[in-house]
């Protein structure tokens, strides 16, 4: 079986890792932002050299509390059970930051995400955790994934931005 990132990141610093169940919801968070980003970014730039400026925007898009909540709505079908407790607990953690632009509840919902996303690659699962991210995306109607389902309940203007990263 090849090492995932996180074992190889580890490996080569010679850190371990402790329980990962024992985590805080907020740190499976905070590496699941981290990780979820790097990954859009990636995608972007592997469809082709572009302006910095329009990168960081189509990634902005993307990686806002609201797109995650709208994807986390449409990926709970399909969360184990383990990865539905995840959700929960970083959904449900009292959180002393806020986004700009977010409801609260997008940003709660996000912050779920996160934390499963973490969680996953806390876990070296990065195959479960791009399976998440491809549907997640096609539900927000990501024109680069395969199909291509309106997204649930977002206003058109969002329904734009994330089509345009193709553009």
């Amino acid at each position: 079986m090849e090492k995932g990132i996180n074992s190889y990141i580890l490996g080569k610093f010679g850190t371990g890792q402790g329980d990962i169940r024992r985590y805080s919801p907020l740190v499976l968070a905070y590496i699941g932002d981290g990780i979820y980003d790097l990954v859009i970014r990636s995608m972007l730039v592997g469809k082709g050299n572009a302006h910095v400026n329009d990168l960081h925007k189509k990634a902005a898009c993307l990686v806002k509390a609201h797109a995650q909540s709208e994807m986390i709505k449409a990926l709970q079908p399909e969360l184990t059970e383990e990865e539905l407790a995840v959700y929960r607990r970083g959904r449900n953690t009292k959180s002393f930051t806020m986004a700009k632009n977010a409801t609260v509840a997008d940003y709660h919902r996000a912050t779920g995400f996160e934390a499963v996303m973490g969680y996953l690659y806390l876990k070296d699962e990065m195959d479960r955790m791009m399976e998440l991210i491809q549907k997640g995306l096609e539900a927000l109607g990501n024109p680069s994934q395969k199909s291509h389902p309106v997204g649930m309940g977002e206003t058109e203007r969002n329904r734009d931005e994330i089509r345009g990263i193709d553009d």
